[in-house]
C-alpha cells in the first residue's frame, strides 16, 4: 500500500504555529506528523499530498518545496467549512521515474476507493499519466482537463515528459480516454500539428484570451472533468511577481483563482494535481489562495452528480435540423445539453447522456446555432 510510503510534514515548517491562532488552517487540519503517524483516512474528504518528481520534467525543472507552500496555507483562515481535510505529507521519489508512477496511481486507486480527493502538489505535469492510469484500472471513461499554455502532444521526446504525456495517454491500450480539455492555451506555444491533432480528435479548448475575458466558460469544461491538471507555467510573470520565471502572457492571480473555485465545485472530479511550480515567495501565496478557493468550491458544492434529470427544467429547441434538449436545475441554474447515442446494436438501442453547457448555449441554439462542445461530443461518439 503505498500510502505508507508517504514521509511527515518536516518538524520545521509547524514550528511557527504554536504562536500562531488557534483559527488558523495549520490548527483546524490533520497533518502527518513525526510524532502522530499519518492522520486517519476514514471521514477525509480532501487529502493534499506533496510531490518532488522532475526527472521527466520537459524543462529540467529542480523540485519545489512544497513546504514553503505550507507555511503560507497553514496560516490562512478557514472559511464556513464543515469537511475534513488532511496533509498526508510528501511522496519521495522512487529509484526510477516509473517507481514514482506506480506509486501514485497506487495512492490515487487507495484514496478513490474512499471517496477522498487526493490534491497533489509539486513535481512535473507528467504525473497526470499515472492519475489516467487509475481510470484503466476502474475500466472507466475520464475526462481530462488541463490549464496549460499547450497542449502536451510533443513527439521531439522519445520518452515521456511534462510536454508529451498527452501523446502517451491517447497511445494507451485499453484507451479510456473520453475527452481531453485545454484551458488556456496560447497559440505559439503550441506546433501546428498539434493544433491539427486536436481538431482531429474532437478535442475541447479554449484560449487564453477566452478565458481572461470571461472564465466562467470554464466552469462546464471543469463540470464534466474527472482529473485536472494546473501546469503553473500558465502563470503571467504579474502572478507569480517574477519575469525571470513567468511570461509576458498568461493567466493572472484573480482568474486562475476563479478556475481552481470553480474546480471544487465540481461534483465530478476525483483528482486534481498542480505541477511545474516556479520557486517565488509570490507563488508561495498564490498556490495556497488557490488551495483555499478549491477547497472553498468543495463546499459550496450542489451534488448534481449523477445528473438526474427529473429535477431539472427540460427545454427542448427546434433547429432546421434537428432538435435540441436542454436542462436547467432550479438549484444551481446550471445548464445541460442531452447528447444520443445511436451507436449501440445497428441504432436499435439509444442511450442519452447529458453535457455541461452554458446559458449561451441554450440562447445560439435559440438563434439555429450548434455549440461546438455539443458538436464535439457528438463526433466522439
Amino acid at each position: 500500500m503505498s500510502l505508507e510510503l508517504l514521509v511527515p510534514v518536516k518538524k520545521e515548517t509547524l514550528l511557527d504555529l504554536t504562536l500562531l491562532p488557534k483559527q488558523i488552517l495549520g490548527k483546524n487540519i490533520s497533518i502527518h506528523t513525526q510524532n502522530n503517524g499519518l492522520p486517519e483516512l476514514k471521514g477525509l474528504t480532501i487529502a493534499l499530498i506533496g510531490l518532488h518528481e522532475h526527472r521527466n520534467s520537459f524543462f529540467h525543472n529542480s523540485s519545489y518545496n512544497v513546504n514553503q507552500f505550507r507555511k503560507v496555507f497553514y496560516e490562512l483562515y478557514p472559511g464556513n467549512w464543515n469537511l475534513s481535510i488532511a496533509d498526508l505529507g510528501d511522496l519521495p521519489n522512487g529509484e526510477k521515474v516509473e517507481d514514482t508512477y506506480f506509486a501514485i496511481k497506487e495512492i490515487g486507486v487507495n484514496l478513490k476507493q474512499m471517496n477522498i480527493i487526493p490534491v497533489f502538489i509539486g513535481g512535473s505535469h507528467d504525473l497526470m499519466f499515472p492519475l489516467y492510469e487509475i481510470f484503466q484500472n476502474f475500466k472507466q471513461l475520464v475526462n481530462i482537463v488541463s490549464v496549460d499554455r499547450s497542449f502536451d502532444f510533443s513527439q521531439e521526446d522519445e520518452l515521456i515528459s511534462g510536454r508529451s504525456y498527452m501523446s502517451k495517454i491517447i497511445m494507451e491500450k485499453p484507451n479510456v480516454l473520453n475527452n481531453y480539455t485545454n484551458i488556456g492555451f496560447q497559440s505559439y506555444y503550441c506546433a501546428e500539428q498539434e493544433k491539427d491533432l486536436m481538431e482531429k480528435l474532437y478535442f475541447d479548448s479554449i484560449r487564453l484570451g477566452q478565458v481572461l475575458n470571461q472564465p466562467a466558460l470554464a466552469e462546464p469544461v471543469f463540470r464534466d472533468a474527472d482529473v485536472v491538471g494546473f501546469d503553473m507555467k500558465c502563470l503571467s510573470w504579474h502572478a507569480i511577481a517574477d519575469p525571470l520565471k513567468g511570461q509576458p502572457n498568461g493567466i493572472d492571480s484573480r482568474t486562475i483563482c476563479s478556475l481552481t473555485r470553480y474546480a471544487g465545485i465540481s461534483d465530478r472530479i476525483s483528482f486534481l494535481g498542480f505541477f511545474e511550480i516556479p520557486s517565488t515567495p509570490m507563488t508561495d501565496q498564490l498556490l495556497a489562495q488557490m488551495i483555499w478557493y478549491l477547497i472553498e468550491g468543495v463546499q459550496l458544492r450542489f451534488d448534481e452528480y449523477p445528473v438526474n434529470k427529473k429535477d431539472f427544467l427540460k427545454y427542448s429547441v427546434t433547429l432546421s435540423d434537428q432538435i435540441m434538449v436542454f436542462y436547467k436545475s432550479d438549484k444551481s441554474n446550471r445548464w445541460w445539453m442531452e447528447l444520443t447515442n445511436n451507436s449501440h446494436l445497428n441504432n436499435k438501442i439509444k442511450s442519452t447522456t447529458l453535457l455541461a453547457c452554458t446559458e449561451k448555449d441554450y440562447l445560439d441554439a435559440m438563434q439555429d446555432k450548434i455549440p461546438e462542445r455539443w458538436y464535439n461530443a457528438v463526433k466522439r461518439i
